[in-house]
């Protein structure tokens, strides 16, 4: 299992300096977040943040959790994202949802998507010009919100055949899980609530995953896949390990460490945890 962590606090140079210390100390991931408006915080354009992570570092994953395709255009998001994938030498993971109504970016501009099933739609439709945009080959796109004709977006990304998505996927629902099942990972949220991804959380939505994507037909999808958790491990290391090792055994591919609030968040207790180095499984 891979470790990331959400080092999204502080100035542009605190942010820059912590993805260092992260590529220094044996991270696989540094990821920051993408928001318009949510309250009176500091908040930074992720395409502009990771390309500027990505000329600092060398070896780590790069990403943002999450970027909410709807309320964005998906061939400027093409765009912007085969860039940091050039940038980063092919390092950048795209992580995807439908985004929360709390960022005023959806709720407080007339004409955004608001509801649900439409943000869902936005979605869908995001994934697939994407999928087409990165092929690096002319390409057209009829759906309900989006129409492309004869577009092309050159050059092709590092990574191949696509750049890595990975799609936020509401556990146990099989709706929003068949969405992340034909993509590249899946982002584990429990609909319960906003809780942390638990250990059963991972277990159902791997063997969900698995099976799916296995199972002949039209859904079959042969490859790797990531399954990503995130939360707050303990502060006690060998319990931190213990339970990084219950989510590895359970199918996650991915731990990320995500301290949104509090103390905790401050970039200051962010880079002393960085500098501790992830769990050793």
């Amino acid at each position: 299992m891979r470790f990331g962590i959400v080092g999204s606090s502080g100035t542009v140079d605190q942010v820059l300096a912590l993805a260092q210390e992260a590529d220094a100390h044996g991270w696989d991931g540094f990821f920051t977040w993408d928001g318009i408006s949510l309250g009176p915080m500091d908040t930074w354009d992720p395409w502009t943040l990771l390309g500027a992570v990505a000329g600092v570092t060398e070896r780590i994953h790069l990403g943002a959790l999450v970027f909410p395709l709807a309320r964005r255009r998906p061939w400027k998001v093409a765009r912007e994202a085969l860039t940091v994938d050039h940038l980063s030498h092919g390092r950048l993971v795209v992580p995807v949802g439908l985004g929360v109504l709390d960022d005023r970016g959806f709720s407080g501009v007339r004409g955004e998507a608001t509801s649900l099933r439409e943000r869902a739609e936005l979605l869908d439709e995001a994934l697939d010009i994407l999928d087409l945009a990165w092929s690096g080959e002319t390409f057209s796109y009829a759906g309900k919100h989006h129409v492309v004709a004869d577009m092309v977006i050159r050059p092709r990304p590092v990574q191949q055949p696509r750049i890595p998505l990975w799609v936020v996927g509401g556990w146990p629902s099989e709706r929003s899980m068949s969405r992340a099942a034909r993509w590249d990972g899946v982002v584990v949220q429990p609909l319960r609530s906003m809780a942390p991804t638990s250990v059963e959380d991972v277990a159902g939505a791997a063997a969900w995953v698995a099976e799916r994507r296995s199972a002949p037909g039209p859904d079959q999808r042969p490859g790797p896949f990531d399954v990503v958790a995130q939360g707050e491990l303990p502060d006690d290391p060998v319990a931190a390990t213990e339970h990084a090792r219950a989510l590895a055994d359970a199918g996650a591919t991915w731990w990320v460490e995500s301290r949104w609030e509090g103390a905790k968040a401050s970039p200051e207790a962010l880079l002393d945890h960085i500098r501790q180095g992830p769990p050793v499984l």
